[in-house]
């Protein structure tokens, strides 16, 4: 399946991209051809891989002779590691929301347990963060994250339980309490207030998108900041995005997936594809996309368009990205103590 290339700020609407899941390939779609390497990805990269992978193609085959096809999966983080895990995807690598997304599947033999320390950065090509998006002119004054929970807003963000923007969206509200002198407490009663004025829990990011800048639901929507940037783009004069004063630094995480490519042919592309990552020309490419590249000089490029602002690492509210996943997403974690909105798929999530 042929596919258009996207502009980085998305001319496209939030529903001109298909179903979660669905699988856009150069070539051939996944399975086809003993050179097809298949990404399974979370929601809102989808425009990102449509302007890396054809400029890995064409590298790679100037430097090997060989033209890899590469097909996409995108959907909800955790419902795409799960995917992977019963053999619904036959991933050669995962790029994932969470690094413990891709620790799920370290953990059932899928991929090595040293997998973090196999590429740069501790396998993390870029960061991310949550911001709102709100409509025109902020009518409903908001600005921080106390603002979310304030008499009648009613918010967007993705379910928890599916979604590496609804996990980070949790992190971010608890952590804008914890970081600031707040205790645990006072941050479990801040998300379970949060919660009460969730309008819509979509499956992923981009559903969740989807429901606030196509559907009109809701007056603030919680999301990546490249998705933002995006949504704010393909609706101009329609919405803006706020900066909170703090959020989440949110690490996505890329690895092969041993169990599907080791002794493969498709394990030496997977590995190429995935180092092509952290080369300067794949770093411009992101953070054009509005991602934070890892290349300080890369980034300060497009400062313009992904501001400085204050972020917390994971290890201000938990040990690391495993102890806060069974923290707050385990059996009996934190969400499980608060009540989420009933979930919902659309089309796009």
């Amino acid at each position: 399946m042929s596919r258009k290339h996207i502009s980085p700020l998305g001319v496209v609407g939030v529903v001109a991209i298909a179903v979660a899941g669905v699988l856009i390939g150069f070539k051939n779609i996944h399975g086809s051809s003993p050179d097809a390497l298949l990404n399974v990805s979370y929601d809102p990269t989808r425009e990102l891989y449509a302007a890396l992978d054809p400029q890995f193609v064409a590298e790679y085959r100037k430097q090997s002779g060989v033209t890899v096809d590469i097909a996409q999966s995108h959907g909800g983080s955790g419902r795409q590691a799960r995917n992977v895990i019963d053999g619904t995807s036959k991933a050669g690598v995962v790029s994932l929301a969470l690094v413990s997304d891709v620790d799920k599947l370290a953990k059932r033999g899928l991929i090595a347990k040293d997998w973090q320390h196999r590429l740069p950065n501790n396998s993390v090509p870029y960061t991310s963060t949550i911001v709102f998006v709100v409509r025109k002119d902020n009518p409903k004054n908001i600005h921080d994250w106390p603002d979310l929970v304030k008499g009648d807003v009613a918010v967007v963000t993705p379910d928890p339980r599916t979604s590496g923007n609804g996990k980070l969206s949790v992190l971010a509200g608890w952590g804008s309490v914890t970081t600031r002198g707040g205790s645990e407490a006072a941050a479990h009663d801040y998300l379970a207030a949060l919660f009460k004025h969730v309008a819509v829990a979509d499956e992923g990011a981009r559903g969740a998108a989807t429901s606030f800048a196509v559907q009109k639901i809701g007056d603030v929507h919680l999301t990546w900041e490249n998705e933002a940037i995006r949504e704010v783009a393909a609706a101009p004069g329609e919405l803006q995005i706020v900066y909170p004063p703090v959020s989440i630094k949110a690490e996505p995480a890329v690895a092969w997936v041993d169990a599907n490519v080791a002794g493969k042919k498709t394990e030496v592309y997977a590995k190429a594809y995935l180092n092509y990552l952290f080369t300067d020309p794949a770093q411009d490419v992101i953070a054009k996309y509005g991602y934070r590249s890892i290349n300080p000089q890369i980034q300060a490029k497009y400062r313009a368009q992904v501001p400085d602002i204050a972020l917390f690492p994971v290890s201000a509210i938990a040990k690391d990205w495993d102890d806060a996943a069974e923290k707050f997403f385990g059996d009996n974690g934190i969400v499980d103590t608060i009540h989420i909105p009933a979930q919902r798929t659309v089309v796009g999530s």
